[in-house]
């Protein structure tokens, strides 16, 4: 790989260190200007950890071994490691890559693991302290909280919107305890939280107060280049699993399904697609709040009449999915990537020209589940095949039962069923007030979450203040002192 540049700009970024430690600095995000081309095949006899390593040395990172080591050693938390479940008697070949077996049951899991450990030794290495920015729509924070927990170096402040989670992912953040956590409920949506945070990354009082106190600011949300590295691991993993199994040849083109919210997970395909693993196209899936199938099916990114639904995959409620400049970067370079980023900020939208919608849709193809279909899927799903999945999941297998192609296709599944029990009882008819109910209704029918769930229950909560956006910097400011 070339460079890191800046995706605004173009301008160069000088290591891949400082793109982990301080993403803020740009005036977009931190991009590759090019990716090397790259046999996969030469993966196949490779481990999950190493396959991540040679990644990381093919595209020039420049990190220790050791302490890449040490991080990718998180893995060994995992129950089992981004697994493909076939699931028969459909119209063409499909399985389900589970990447919701880690400690927080969800995929964020898969990068955020290991991403702590790199962040904290990085700022061990250089003597430097770092407040670690979070905003979450319900599966990055507890995720982030989890992997930084008692790092040294390193304090997390997570914001997430007071009632825009599932209960389960509200507890797992609330009761998250250790001494350089704390995690706000924001008065507000996902997008709220996203603004607040980037609001704050450019602040200067804020940055003049942390520096004050000797801090650094970075961010784990997706903004953050080394997030989107470990992101490409696993669209690269189950493409080979299909080849180890005999399910396909390498070579052989594959369609991955992603359901998607800030576009994150769906660049890590699409980087990997671009290095030169065989994909013919990457699905992406939206809900109710589907402004990315409206982008990828007419090139326009349209924020003007939106207001942000509430939907029963509370993940993918986001309208403002910041790495979809990251794909203008990649198609269409800094200067058009900037003007078009300008342009969604002062008037709300932007539209590709003929030329460029047919460019971004040579790699993807988009398409939308409300919440009716989201629900009948998980019911269909259970009752014919006898596998439960998360809402998430099954935006993305309505949307692959739609889809004209026979290719083999692989359903990214983002997050254990256990986490929204309450939709999931619904789906299958059953009553329940919430989530916690709903764990009880499920489990005379035999349908049992995992142990750390039921443990949620009876956690004391370690962190229970709601704040206003307004008086976001006050409350953090406040937590500092005792930090």
């Amino acid at each position: 790989m070339a460079l890191l540049v800046d995706s605004r700009s173009g301008v160069a970024i000088e290591s891949f260190e400082r793109a982990l430690l301080n993403p803020s600095s740009m005036q977009g995000l931190c991009v590759p200007q090019n990716l090397p081309q790259v046999d996969f095949s030469t993966y196949l006899p490779l481990s999950y950890a190493q396959a991540t390593h040679t990644l990381f040395e093919t595209l020039e990172l420049g990190l220790q071994n050791t302490l890449l080591a040490r991080a990718l050693a998180r893995y060994s938390k995992f129950n089992a490691i981004a697994p493909l479940h076939a699931l028969q008697g459909f119209k063409t070949p499909l399985y389900v890559q589970e990447l919701f077996h880690g400690p927080t049951l969800a995929f964020k899991d898969m990068a955020l693991q290991p991403f702590g450990v790199l962040l904290s030794g990085l700022a061990q290495q250089r003597q430097e302290k770092y407040l670690i920015m979070v905003a979450t729509s319900g599966d990055t924070g507890p995720a982030t909280l989890a992997s930084f927990a008692n790092l040294p170096n390193t304090c997390v402040c997570c914001l997430y919107p007071a009632k825009g989670t599932s209960l389960i992912q509200a507890l797992q953040m609330q009761s998250m305890d250790a001494p350089n956590l704390k995690v706000l409920g924001l008065e507000g949506n996902f997008d709220d939280a996203q603004s607040a945070l980037k609001a704050l990354l450019h602040d200067e009082d804020f940055q003049t107060h942390l520096a004050q106190k000797d801090l650094r600011l970075s961010v784990a949300n997706s903004i953050n280049f080394g997030r989107i590295v470990f992101q490409m691991v696993y669209h690269i993993w189950g493409y080979l699993d299909l080849v180890r199994t005999g399910a396909i040849r390498y070579g052989d083109l594959v369609k991955i399904l992603v359901p998607s919210g800030n576009f994150g997970n769906a660049l890590g395909a699409f980087y990997a697609k671009a290095m030169g693993l065989p994909v013919e196209k990457i699905s992406v899936v939206s809900n109710a709040n589907d402004v990315l199938t409206e982008f990828f099916n007419t090139g326009v990114y349209d924020l003007r009449t939106r207001s942000l639904l509430k939907t029963p995959s509370p993940a993918m409620d986001i309208l403002k999915s910041s790495n979809v400049e990251r794909l203008l970067f990649a198609l269409f370079g800094h200067t058009r990537t900037q003007a078009c980023m300008q342009e969604l900020q002062d008037r709300k939208h932007y539209t590709l020209t003929s030329s460029e919608l047919q460019s971004v849709r040579a790699h993807f193809e988009a398409f939308s589940c409300d919440d009716a279909h989201c629900l009948e899927t998980i019911a269909r799903v259970y009752h014919d095949r006898h596998y439960l999945i998360d809402p998430h999941t099954a935006t993305a297998l309505y949307a692959y039962e739609r889809l004209e192609s026979r290719l083999p296709c692989v359903v990214v599944s983002t997050a254990s069923w256990s986490k929204f029990a309450h939709t999931t009882a619904l789906a299958l008819g059953k009553q329940a007030k919430n989530d916690q109910e709903a764990l009880q209704v499920l489990a005379k029918e035999g349908i049992t979450p995992p142990t750390s769930v039921q443990e949620l229950l009876s956690k004391p909560l370690a962190h229970k203040d709601r704040v206003g956006v307004s008086d976001l910097q006050h409350y953090i400011k406040a937590w500092l002192e005792n930090f």
